[in-house]
């Protein structure tokens, strides 16, 4: 079919004499440009069935848009100063601590330590026959052998509360599972953003397996206020998984825990005592999940508490995800304590070495941990707490732990042990209102049988779960029976 633009110019008159013809008669260029002009006022000119280069432009470049790969991490020197402009007016210039580590290698390296060889799950050679591959996280690849920096802000959800939380990722040469390190989920707790610096900066990629992920300071907003909670008041450990819709806690979990915790394959979650307390270093675990109770296993000499945690904690929330999950609790909160970080440290590290993550010259063997079921002694009277004894001390029911005075009257109320234990956490010395929880002792118990009983308060805690439906029981103290309000005062502190 003739193209009908070139007629318009090419047609004779009806006497047959020649008439002005563009075609012969007018310059090349503008008789394209008329031809342009005329396509683009009368578009259903054109020849049917000629495709539209417009929208096909627009379909290239979409396309090329939606197939564009990801950014690949570059692997960079953590230990290198790295100053972001996002968060370098929050975040604290830590020191290097070289003092302290040598002091830690001292500590172990002494002539009373017995060295035994390092178990592994799987062998060395095992592993090594398994190269790694490249790993995504928050829509970037991570290549085998790198080490980056991440940045992790909540989603448009919470835009209005979105802060840059640094996320540091090391993806080892060799295969093996991820290992996720969260501190600082309560913004005053600074023992834990040490330790996860501490092992972060100290992991050579090239003899890794597996990937570790360590986010410092989860709960920014509280850390940059130097406080446990969100802006708004709001516990952010006691919101997971969350809820994209919820409030600014809830949507700042929810983002949290579906962008970086659903990645990790086992997690431990760092923490301090709360309210002017202090904790001895110690393990918070579900020992009624068996792949918690193994877990556990691989932490060395360290005590062990058996607690389920509050259903709405990130420990819990993971156990229940299917991640592996334990809550390392160390000292006490708005202080950096070295003595309480080795420990962690050591634990830590000790776990990469049993689980054949990484393995370092000297890592010693210690016994395996010692098993609590546990009870919070509370005040029954207001004044200033002095405490007659010391975090980690045995004693046996019956012992005064310390009294309460009255500083008005001067009377003074003895606190007493009605347990035989061992003290894993207890209040600083302060003033205290009746209720207040005090000592944390430790009930010495086979881990078998912990497991067992753990076993069967989550199987009725199901059962209960059934009966409503579901749903959450928060409604009142009066919703919750005895038991689970006992089992509630546990987490008074995590």
């Amino acid at each position: 079919m003739p193209n009908p633009l070139i007629a318009v110019f090419t047609q004779s008159n009806d006497n047959g004499g020649d008439v002005f013809s563009p075609v012969k008669d007018m310059p090349v260029n503008l008789r394209l440009a008329m031809v342009l002009v005329m396509a683009l006022a009368h578009p259903s000119l054109a020849t049917e069935g000629e495709p539209d280069t417009v929208a096909v432009a627009e379909q290239a470049a979409t396309g090329a848009a939606n197939s564009r790969p990801p950014p690949i991490a570059s692997s960079v020197d953590l230990r290198e100063v790295f100053d972001s402009p996002s968060t370098v007016a929050v975040l604290p210039q830590l020191s290097v601590g070289e003092a302290a580590i040598q002091k830690e290698a001292k500590s172990v390296a002494n002539e009373e330590a017995q060295w035994e060889p390092v178990r592994f799950l799987l062998s060395a050679e095992e592993i090594l026959r398994h190269p790694n591959t490249t790993r995504r996280i928050m829509d970037v690849d991570i290549p085998p052998a790198t080490s980056t920096r991440l940045i992790w802000k909540p989603s448009h959800s919470s835009s209005g509360m979105a802060v840059d939380t640094p996320v540091l990722v090391i993806n080892g040469a060799s295969d093996g599972p991820t290992l996720c390190l969260t501190a600082a989920v309560h913004g005053d707790e600074l023992n834990g953003i040490e330790m996860v610096r501490r092992i972060m900066y100290d992991i050579d990629p090239d003899k890794l397996h597996g990937m570790i992920i360590g986010v410092p300071i989860v709960n920014l907003l509280g850390f940059s206020r130097n406080t446990r909670y969100l802006p708004d008041r709001r516990d952010l450990n006691r919101y997971f998984p969350g809820n994209p819709r919820g409030s600014v806690a809830s949507r700042i979990a929810n983002g949290f825990f579906n962008e970086v915790v659903r990645h990790c394959n086992t997690l431990v979650d760092l923490h301090t005592g709360s309210f002017y307390r202090t904790n001895i270093p110690q393990l918070r675990a579900d020992l009624g999940n068996p792949r918690v109770a193994d877990f556990v296993e691989l932490f060395g000499d360290i005590p062990v508490l058996n607690s389920r945690g509050n259903k709405s904690s990130l420990r819990a929330a993971a156990v229940r995800a299917g991640i592996p999950t334990v809550t390392l609790e160390a000292g006490e909160p708005m202080r950096l304590q070295r003595d309480m970080v080795d420990v962690g440290v050591k634990a830590i590290n000790t776990l990469l070495a049993k689980s054949g993550m990484y393995s370092k010259l000297g890592i010693w063997d210690k016994p395996k941990p010692a098993f609590y079921d546990s009870a919070w002694v509370r005040s029954n009277a207001s004044g200033i707490l002095l405490s007659n004894m010391e975090l980690g001390d045995e004693v046996k029911k019956g012992d005064i732990l310390g009294a309460v005075n009255n500083p008005i009257s001067n009377e003074q109320i003895d606190i007493v042990s009605p347990y035989k234990g061992r003290i894993l956490g207890m209040a600083l010395d302060q003033f205290v209102m009746p209720g207040f929880a005090v000592y944390h002792i430790g009930i010495h118990a086979a881990k078998e049988t912990l497991k067992a009983a753990a076993r069967k308060n989550n199987d009725d805690s199901e059962a209960d779960d059934e009966d409503n439906g579901g749903m959450d029981d928060s409604s009142g103290p009066g919703a919750r029976s005895a038991d689970e309000l006992m089992e509630e005062d546990r987490y008074d502190d995590e």
